[in-house]
């Protein structure tokens, strides 16, 4: 087995705990170096995280002869020009979500990829957690019969006052980093997961307004959605509601399952008038699954599920729901 050398670009909170220290601790993996453009807190971080050298120059770790693969964890406006460059240097590159700012841009990602003959990877961890993992072995065991149906509803409060005065919004929030304030951010995370149990969505369309004006994106989003499998769905996302509640259903001919993909709370199987709960556990850096399968991939073994052309699906899932209120 061969020891994956890492660098990372973008040391920020995401890598805090979610992905950062998995690096180190996934088999045949080491971390060499960070980046960051605030040379202090690249410092920093890779003191805390045990990281042997730290840049503030993306640069040095794209070109660096002893790093095999680089995880890009910017902001999703400077995903596409680094990973490119990742590419032409013949790095394996893997991005964080949302894969880029466009569905464009995620078929360039993957065209410069397969051209520099690297693999890509991007970060819809979600596809090999053992809580999502558990529900597509209940519907591929037949625990409801054939699947007819799926329905997703995500509900949040909007975000602070705090967070939205002084004149600078928060870059999920800000036109400039996003298409799609928190819808783009986040809901990607559960349509991701339907592509990865049910195939590609083929035909969609959605509806996107913004009700309470608290900032320039969407906060209410409806959508429809048929997948080549020949399932069925439907979403309902209001990010400015009076309450926090998500909740994925899959409706089957034989039973129901519920699975809720940002809580982890107990999936439950509706089956014969019975309800059975599944209370699983999640890993504490919540990437390391993945990670763990990117880096047997790139030994020989096995494949990651989530790779540029899946999460590039997903891109344009989003950007047709969107199309109405972020014309081209």
């Amino acid at each position: 087995m061969t020891v994956i050398r890492w660098g990372l670009i973008g040391c920020g909170d995401v890598t805090e705990v979610k992905s950062g220290p998995a690096f180190a601790k996934a088999d045949n993996s080491a971390l060499i170096a960070v980046m960051r453009r605030d040379a202090a807190k690249a410092e920093d971080y890779a003191r805390r995280h045990g990281v042997p050298r730290w840049h503030n120059d993306a640069q040095a770790i794209i070109a660096a002869p002893d790093i095999d693969a680089v995880y890009i964890a910017t902001r999703p406006d400077s995903h596409h020009d680094y990973c490119l460059r990742c590419a032409a240097a013949g790095k394996a590159v893997y991005v964080e979500k949302p894969m880029a700012m466009n569905y464009a841009q995620c078929l360039s990602m993957t065209d410069a990829c397969e051209t520099g003959g690297v693999p890509l990877f991007v970060a819809y961890y979600r596809r090999a957690m053992p809580y999502l993992l558990t529900v597509k072995d209940l519907l591929e065991d037949g625990a409801i019969g054939r699947v007819c149906a799926v329905q997703t509803r995500h509900f949040s409060r909007l975000p602070p006052d705090a967070e939205r005065t002084g004149g600078h919004l928060p870059w999920r929030f800000d036109p400039t980093f996003g298409s799609g304030g928190i819808f783009f951010e986040t809901a990607c995370h559960g349509l991701d997961i339907l592509d990865f149990f049910f195939g590609p969505i083929t035909h969609v369309k959605g509806f996107a307004r913004n009700v309470a004006g608290a900032y320039p994106p969407e906060d209410t989003v409806t959508a429809s959605y048929a997948f080549a499998s020949g399932v069925i769905g439907s979403g309902l996302w209001c990010f400015a509601a009076e309450r926090d509640d998500e909740i994925i259903e899959i409706i089957g001919t034989a039973g129901s399952l519920t699975f809720h993909p940002f809580s982890f709370a107990p999936i439950h199987l509706t089956h014969g008038g019975s309800v059975r709960a599944f209370p699983i556990a999640n890993p504490t850096h919540v990437q390391q699954p993945l990670i763990q399968s990117i880096v047997d991939e790139l030994n020989g073994i096995g494949r990651c599920p989530s790779t540029g052309l899946s999460a590039a699906r997903t891109a344009w899932v989003i950007e047709t729901i969107l199309q109405d209120y972020h014309p081209a």
